[in-house]
């Protein structure tokens, strides 16, 4: 067996959800695992998510299908979807959705069992398949924030069982409120797909309307790298831009049951269990 301190494809420590894990998933909506991953594997990680970044942008530059949707560009390319950051003009990759098959690394991820224990646990199954991965690469001073949304009203147009497919972001690096750390609003999962904004661009239906939730229940997911949090698709998450001189990069894997087909890729991709 490999050594797993140094091997992201095996646990060292798969562990169930606990009771008070049960506790905060139903009431709050979400939930941390703090230092899942050691250093050594983060590392890994960070220079997993550097090479799937110089691959969307090698793609995306000689690409023909690009666009802008209010104003910001998109381009598909290399089987993902690219997300560039919000200044004109600017060169600098937000997002990449999916991008698992940019890299070995993140396939391999999507695995661990670290990751996979609970995730049965959240969706009821003993046996789940990836639904959805982006990596977010947050750059030092340039990373926008995320406007407040839930996955859920996006989701519901593409399958019927969207309460089963919960949530789990990779923190690459230490996450705080100054790099524009992850924003849970807590219990607002639990009022189902919320409204979105209508007159605020061809987007605006996504982003959640604050007039249907609670701001002061913001809470900012500040959290040591190799950490995870787990998420509801129901919860009204969200970010502020990152100020810092430090990334704020972060991968979020989204699972359900078994033999399902994912979101943008029509194949299947189920979790290996095997030894």
């Amino acid at each position: 067996m490999p050594d797993a301190r140094t091997s992201i494809q095996r646990s060292h420590e798969p562990a169930p959800l606990t009771p008070e894990e049960r506790r905060a998933w139903a009431e709050d909506g979400f939930f941390i695992r703090r230092s899942v991953f050691a250093p050594d594997e983060v590392e890994t990680l960070r220079r997993a998510a550097e090479r799937v970044g110089a691959h969307a942008s090698e793609a995306a530059h000689v690409c023909d299908d690009t666009y802008r949707i209010d104003g910001n560009r998109y381009a598909e390319a290399a089987g993902s979807t690219v997300q560039f950051e919000h200044r004109f003009d600017s060169k600098t990759i937000r997002v990449v959705e999916p991008f698992h098959h940019l890299d070995a690394c993140f396939d391999r991820l999507i695995d661990d069992l670290r990751i996979v224990e609970p995730m049965c646990g959240l969706v009821g199954c003993e046996r789940v398949a990836l639904f959805t991965d982006k990596i977010n690469l947050k750059r030092p001073l340039e990373g926008s924030g995320f406007r407040w949304h839930q996955d859920s009203p996006y989701w519901n147009h593409f399958c019927d069982h969207v309460d089963r497919l919960p949530n789990v972001m990779v923190a690459l690096d230490d996450a705080s409120e100054r790099n524009g750390c992850f924003r849970v609003i807590r219990a607002s999962h639990t009022r189902g797909s919320l409204p979105g904004l209508e007159g605020q661009g061809e987007l605006g239906p996504l982003f959640t309307d604050p007039a249907h939730f609670d701001l002061d229940a913001q809470v900012p997911l500040a959290m040591p790298a190799g950490s995870l949090a787990f998420f509801s698709p129901h919860t009204v998450h969200g970010s502020e831009p990152n100020t810092s001189n430090l990334p704020r990069r972060a991968v979020v894997l989204t699972y359900q049951p078994a033999g399902h087909r994912m979101f943008k890729v029509d194949e299947v991709r189920d979790a290996r269990v095997s030894a």
